[in-house]
């Protein structure tokens, strides 16, 4: 077995019209066992940014502190919000720092731009090679699932109610497929103005 895969966990951002969201599960486990599903996988960085971690769970706080003190002295430094494509590219040298011992985590960044509110969405392999693209972003040990659940439900310029079914449909059905991921969901929906937070209901078997 993969370390990547050792915790379990997926992770899924998608863009909208003027919004983004992102999604991940909330077990926790050792392999087949499940030891809790109440387990943080998203992190705020700012009113609209979101990080979102998927592998080693050790790795996932580690990197998720270091991310947040390097974020505060960015903020301290320039006395303004980061623009989520900067803060992908300090999580991606984050990354390259240790890329002779990496961190076993696969980053997802979710945000709108601070003055213009362009949807943004990014994800990086464990070594922080980025990849921004037009659709949406997976990540996780069902990414094959979430990739062909994606591909079916997504659709260009949907409003916050639609682009939330979406992601909540996509996320749901392919954790289902998935032995070590699920165990309900958290969604965060991010728009110009405020940011929505829903906790999903899935199997727990």
């Amino acid at each position: 077995m993969s370390i990547m895969s050792y915790n379990g966990g997926a992770i899924i951002a998608m863009k909208g019209k003027e919004c983004v969201a992102i999604a991940s599960d909330m077990r926790y486990g050792i392999q087949a066992q499940t030891v809790a599903f109440d387990f943080q996988k998203l992190f705020q960085m700012n009113d609209k940014l979101f990080l979102g971690l998927a592998g080693l769970a050790t790795d996932v706080q580690t990197v998720s502190n270091a991310v947040k003190l390097r974020l505060n002295i960015y903020q301290l430094e320039e006395n303004r919000q980061i623009k989520p494509h900067s803060f992908m590219s300090m999580v991606s040298n984050l990354l390259y720092s240790r890329r002779f011992g990496p961190y076993f985590i696969e980053p997802v960044i979710a945000g709108l731009d601070p003055k213009t509110n362009e949807p943004f969405v990014a994800s990086c392999d464990l070594i922080g090679c980025p990849m921004i693209p037009e659709d949406f972003v997976v990540t996780g040990t069902c990414s094959e699932q979430l990739y062909g659940m994606c591909e079916s439900l997504w659709e260009p310029d949907m409003e916050p109610d639609d682009l939330f079914e979406t992601i909540s449909q996509a996320l749901l059905n392919a954790v289902d497929r998935d032995a070590v991921s699920g165990w309900g969901a958290t969604v965060h929906i991010i728009e110009k103005d405020k940011v929505t937070t829903k906790t999903l209901r899935g199997r727990m078997d």
